[in-house]
């Protein structure tokens, strides 16, 4: 029963992870339909309402990444003082369990 279970969520894993997820699907255009009066017929035209890119500032980046390596590595050194302490606190259990 467990490798049934195992199979079926390995296949259901599998599908998801292997159909299109909508994060890659190509946006859709908006096109805008004008007629002619020589012609007679429609034209597309494309509609651009956006300009292409955000304009970033390399002063405000270079601010933002030593605020963010300085969040990293403050959180890192809380992450070594907390392991120290468990480490230290089951030492300490270990040996209280041996002495009694």
């Amino acid at each position: 029963m467990a490798k049934l279970r195992g199979l079926v969520l390995v296949g259901v894993l599998g599908a998801v992870l292997f159909t299109a997820s909508p994060a890659l699907a190509e946006p859709v255009r908006t096109a805008a339909v004008t007629v002619t009066v020589a012609h007679a017929s429609p034209v597309l035209v494309p509609v651009q309402t956006q300009p292409p890119g955000p304009v970033l500032d390399p002063a405000q980046t270079d601010k933002a990444n030593s605020e963010k390596t300085k969040n990293k590595l403050i959180a890192g050194v809380v992450a070594v003082v907390l392991l120290a302490i468990v480490i230290w606190g089951r030492r300490i259990r270990s040996k209280r369990a041996k002495g009694s």
